[in-house]
């Protein structure tokens, strides 16, 4: 990743560089910031781009905003959905929104970005079947055309940077049982061997952010519609984890893990639970470019990290106009 774009291989052997750029940062912070920060990144997620004009102007204005800050961040984290959509879209047009949302970086951004898949970033899985059956051999069928654009090795990943160790994973897997959603939040069983093994082989003493597109604990999906109508709270697989219960008993034998960043609702909260701070970050197009989204404007988060293994995250309501 390096500018105007850097891929996640260049953003791993730009880390030095980062490091040393991150720290310059924080001796120029204003007095307010507190001495302990290591860390300031922006978190954009949920910017559903495609040809509309608004999308265009707003994805532009977002990066913008958030590198014209007068605390700047070292890196973006954008956490998927970069797409309006890919899920039911026929493969020409989801080409073509992915070559904007390049061209767009490209322009407007100068930082290092670090990038998840999103469930509207997955191509074809929304298909009619007769035409997913006529993509199955297609390498870009799936989270192929994904990891192409936005130059992921993998799907999922982890890299260490300003003495926090940040996991990134990929939350959106195939519906087993019968859903209006093609897709369920939730990790595959190859995913949570190798981040089991990604946790033990990270020292205790190293504060752990793991992103995801999908949250995987958050308060906010629990008001997105009348999900008490059949007299309990059911919040849908696709919303949120499902395991998050497996990862719950995970992060309790990793107590170093202290931060979990996502998108998907496009809503902002945070929630403290067993020493984990989990952050549902909003959503760059708040209503898909609509206006707001259930009281969220459309905002991105700055999040400082600091060198005891808190967070502290700031939540920006940018201007489109």
């Amino acid at each position: 990743m390096m500018p105007p774009r850097l891929s996640r291989r260049g953003f791993l052997h730009a880390a030095g560089a980062l490091s040393t750029a991150a720290a310059a940062a924080c001796q120029a912070a204003p007095p307010s910031a507190r001495p302990d920060r290591l860390l300031r990144i922006a978190h954009l997620t949920d910017i559903h781009l495609d040809q509309r004009s608004d999308a265009r102007l707003g994805m532009a204005k977002a990066l913008a905003h958030a590198q014209a800050q007068a605390d700047p961040p070292a890196f973006i984290l954008n956490t998927g959905d970069s797409i309006m959509d890919s899920l039911e879209t026929p493969k020409e047009y989801s080409l073509t929104r992915w070559g904007l949302f390049n061209e767009i970086l490209t322009q407007e951004c100068s930082l290092p970005v670090v990038h998840a898949i999103g469930n509207h970033d997955v191509f074809g899985w929304g298909l009619p079947e007769l035409e997913r059956a006529a993509l199955r051999d297609d390498p870009l069928f799936g989270k192929g055309m994904a990891l192409q654009a936005l130059g992921l090795k993998q799907r999922y990943y982890s890299f260490d940077q300003a003495g926090w160790h940040f996991i990134v994973l990929d939350s959106t897997h195939v519906r087993e049982i019968e859903s209006p959603m093609p897709y369920t939040g939730k990790l595959d069983e190859e995913q949570r061997a190798w981040l089991r093994s990604d946790l033990e082989t990270t020292a205790a003493t190293t504060p752990v952010c793991i992103a995801s597109h999908i949250p995987i604990l958050c308060a906010c999906e629990f008001f997105d519609g009348d999900l008490a109508a059949s007299g309990n709270w059911v919040v849908p697989g696709a919303w949120m984890h499902i395991d998050a219960g497996w990862l719950r008993e995970l992060f309790l034998a990793h107590p170093n893990v202290r931060a979990c960043l996502s998108g998907h609702a496009h809503q902002h909260d945070r929630v403290d639970y067993l020493g984990v701070r989990y952050a549902c970050n909003g959503a760059v197009s708040g209503n898909w470019w609509y206006g707001d989204y259930l009281h969220c404007p459309p905002s991105y988060v700055m999040v400082d990290f600091f060198a005891d293994g808190s967070i502290e995250t700031e939540f920006v309501a940018y201007s489109r106009t």
